[in-house]
């Protein structure tokens, strides 16, 4: 059933050019594979997950004010990963392409064993990869 689930998230970036290989990057790093431009230059990638229909595009933004994530909008876009482990291979990542680390990886006590890594993207948009153990055996 897709009903309620989330079909697409479009960001707006203020560089399509170089905000694209930076989504290529991170985006790829996370299994996502960038599936062309829709309206003819909005980039975009899917989840390499069977029978996923959700998708993330970027557009170009139409004027140069600099996200604040405490105004109005998205706060943040966190990714889930397997394991702490994970976890800590995504961030020698960031740190190797020079991706602005916001929080190194710790435990946050957001739910038990919260392990997270905070970043930002070329505007300032914080992303996050978090694994959270209750996870590790979904209810089916």
């Amino acid at each position: 059933m897709r009903n309620g689930l989330i079909n697409h998230l479009d960001l707006t970036v203020t560089n399509l050019v170089a905000s694209t290989a930076f989504y290529d990057k991170v985006l790829g790093k996370l299994g996502y594979k960038r599936i062309g431009e829709y309206e003819g230059d909005v980039p975009c990638w899917a989840p390499s997950l069977a029978g996923s229909s959700f998708s993330i595009g970027i557009h170009q933004a139409k004027v140069t004010t600099p996200h604040n994530r405490y105004a109005a909008g998205l706060h943040h876009l966190a990714f889930h990963l397997s394991s702490r482990r994970e976890i800590d291979n995504f961030h020698e990542f960031l740190v190797g392409e020079r991706i602005q680390v916001l929080d190194a990886p710790a435990v946050y006590d957001y739910t038990p064993g919260y392990y997270a890594v905070f970043f930002a993207d070329l505007d300032g948009i914080k992303l996050e990869v978090v694994y959270e153990p209750r996870f590790d055996n979904p209810i089916v």
